[in-house]
């Protein structure tokens, strides 16, 4: 995949692909649908947050990935505060249409703990384990 610009996608596309989506219908979740980033060169996969639909809208329209907060309770424009944003490469559903998969290019790391992903921990026979270093205190990322 080449490092092309991004290209709004038109809104009669943007609303046929809401419909497409099936969003959580219970708990927590509901009107909800988890999202994987996933950096589009190296196939590292960097997160896993929610969407709703308006977080659908504004990521296809804008071309810089937005999530839904659960705990905020509002939307989440990823690196808004950092300034680690995600960029979206490539927007795609998996066959039952209940998972974003975002192929995105990540400016720096896109944990909150200032790990690249947010996938450093690790079970194994002997254990739990830290697999990833820290590499921006969470401190510098956000200031308070």
């Amino acid at each position: 995949m080449k490092n092309q610009t991004f290209i709004p996608i038109p809104e009669e596309i943007i609303t046929k692909t809401l419909g497409e989506l099936t969003f959580s219908s219970q708990g927590l979740s509901q009107g909800l649908i988890p999202a994987i980033a996933q950096q589009y060169d190296s196939g590292e996969i960097l997160m896993m947050a929610w969407m709703n639909a308006d977080a659908v809208r504004e990521t296809l329209k804008r071309g810089v990935i937005c999530y839904w907060s659960r705990s905020r309770n509002a939307l989440w424009r990823k690196g808004e505060t950092s300034g680690q944003i995600q960029t979206l490469k490539n927007f795609r559903y998996d066959c039952d249409r209940d998972t974003i998969l975002l192929l995105v290019d990540q400016k720096g790391v896109a944990c909150h703990t200032g790990r690249r992903n947010c996938f450093f921990y690790e079970t194994t026979s002997s254990g739990i384990k830290t697999v990833r270093d820290v590499e921006i205190d969470p401190k510098d990322l956000y200031p308070k």
